[in-house]
């Protein structure tokens, strides 16, 4: 009995200190796999600041709507890329791409004009179809599979973005 509580001590304690047996997601990435998470970890950073900006420069209410989804789901998104990252000891961006920047730029040169409301989903549909193409590399080329069901989990909520940028898009050419 006594043998049975120290083996159980000595389980514990390992977990504890985390001498477990090494799992798929902390597998080394290869370079594909932190490229991938880099990228999205600046597109997560990109979308937030283009959701913001439309929530608070925009005037259609569809571009706002939209905005605040993908201030929310990106948030939520780069949690999960920051943790797997972390966990992976790949060192993340603190900003957008150069490209992102330069095209968010372009986008605020736009504010106070009816132009904000027609070139925002436009920017967004084709961020968002990159995002997508990313995401499918990753999810079928990928090398690790922390990181490959990270892409695969992301993918659904970019697709959705994707429709409803479409969806504006189309609401806000009507106007």
């Amino acid at each position: 009995m006594i043998a049975v509580r120290r083996i159980a001590a000595a389980t514990m304690l390992a977990a504890l200190a985390g001498i477990s047996a090494p799992s798929a997601y902390a597998a080394a990435p290869a370079d594909d796999d932190a490229s991938f998470l880099k990228a999205m970890h600046q597109n997560n950073l990109a979308e937030i600041a283009a959701g913001q900006s439309a929530r608070k420069n925009a005037t259609a209410a569809c571009v706002k709507s939209v905005g605040a989804v993908l201030v929310r789901d990106h948030a939520k998104l780069d949690v999960g890329v920051k943790a797997l990252a972390s966990k992976l000891h790949i060192t993340l961006s603190p900003s957008p791409s150069s490209a992102q920047t330069k095209a968010m730029t372009a986008m605020q040169a736009n504010v106070g004009t009816s132009a904000y409301d027609t070139n925002w989903p436009t920017t967004e549909t084709k961020s968002h179809k990159d995002t997508l193409a990313l995401i499918d590399r990753e999810s079928a080329g990928g090398s690790n599979a922390g990181v490959k069901a990270a892409a695969r989990a992301a993918r659904p909520v970019v697709a959705r973005h994707l429709q409803l940028i479409r969806a504006c898009e189309a609401r806000v050419k009507r106007s």
